[in-house]
């Protein structure tokens, strides 16, 4: 059996950086509706977020089908029988299904997990996939344990920027308006529970309270400091850094990181939109 190991460009990296990890990579597509770039090729994620603080509303889409089907074909040619995919999540993008299909069309056995977020979570899987493989687990061992991190993953977003939110058709003018009003701040949730798309977990008035409330959700998931877990920031950091200290005070032991937010996330929540995400890493027994 020859495995390959493909993700996209979810996971944070570049193909070069992941190229150099032996894994294949494929870029995911950001446009502005007149022209469209493949995310951490053509732009770097700040790049991108400039062009949205500027005012471009910006789409997202899975990679190009050409190149996922190339990339497929490459594999077959040389001699790969199984591809083990941890792509963007099923709920967040077609990417999944357009692997499965490339996959079925050249021949190869396709194993895919759906990580039901993307970013930290989707890198840290298909990175641990391969170590495992390289150390003599097999492919349905490996698929229980990212489970696991999977089961225990969750992220949670706090958009600042509600009248970006209403440009792109996530809250309606009237909704965007009244929230405004009242000082209203959404907390988002992305995880198993919803099936990996993007779904209103709390309302609360204030950014503040917004941020306590993170915490106590978190924590009522069952985040200690066992725990992987960063924030992550669109272009601003200071509230970021502010939702650091929270949780270091209310986690005792938890070290969280401050990370860049990916674009094809970042393009719909919107220039200082606060974004936590957490998972409980793989010990070995």
């Amino acid at each position: 059996m020859k495995v390959a190991f493909v993700t996209d460009s979810g996971c944070e990296h570049n193909q070069q950086e992941m190229k150099a990890l032996g894994i294949y990579s494929l870029p995911l597509q950001i446009s502005n509706g007149s022209e469209t770039i493949l995310e951490l090729e053509d732009a770097s994620i700040e790049e991108v977020y400039k062009r949205v603080q500027a005012g471009e509303l910006m789409k997202t889409s899975l990679p190009p089908l050409g190149l996922i089907e190339e990339l497929f074909a490459d594999l077959k040619k040389n001699e790969y029988d199984t591809v083990f995919a941890v792509p963007i999540c099923n709920g967040l993008s077609g990417t999944i299904n357009a692997m499965r299909l490339a996959a079925e069309e050249n021949g190869l056995t396709f194993i895919c997990m759906d990580t039901y977020v993307t970013a930290e979570v989707q890198f840290y899987c298909i990175t641990l996939a391969k170590k495992l493989y390289e150390e003599g687990k097999n492919l349905d061992e490996i698929q229980t344990i990212l489970q696991a991190v999977i089961d225990s993953a969750s992220t949670l977003l706090i958009p600042v920027d509600l009248n970006h939110l209403k440009r792109g058709g996530r809250l309606t003018p009237l909704a965007a308006t009244l929230a405004g009003l009242l000082k209203i701040k959404p907390i988002l949730k992305i995880d198993k529970s919803t099936e990996g798309r993007i779904d209103v977990s709390e309302k609360v008035r204030t950014l503040s309270k917004a941020m306590d409330k993170a915490i106590d959700l978190m924590i009522a998931n069952g985040l200690n400091s066992d725990y992987e877990l960063v924030v992550a920031y669109v272009l601003e950091t200071a509230d970021c850094e502010d939702m650091i200290q929270r949780i270091q005070n209310r986690v005792p032991g938890l070290k969280p990181r401050l990370i860049e937010l990916i674009s094809v996330v970042g393009c719909h929540t919107g220039i200082g939109c606060i974004a936590i995400q957490y998972f409980k890493p793989y010990k070995e027994q």
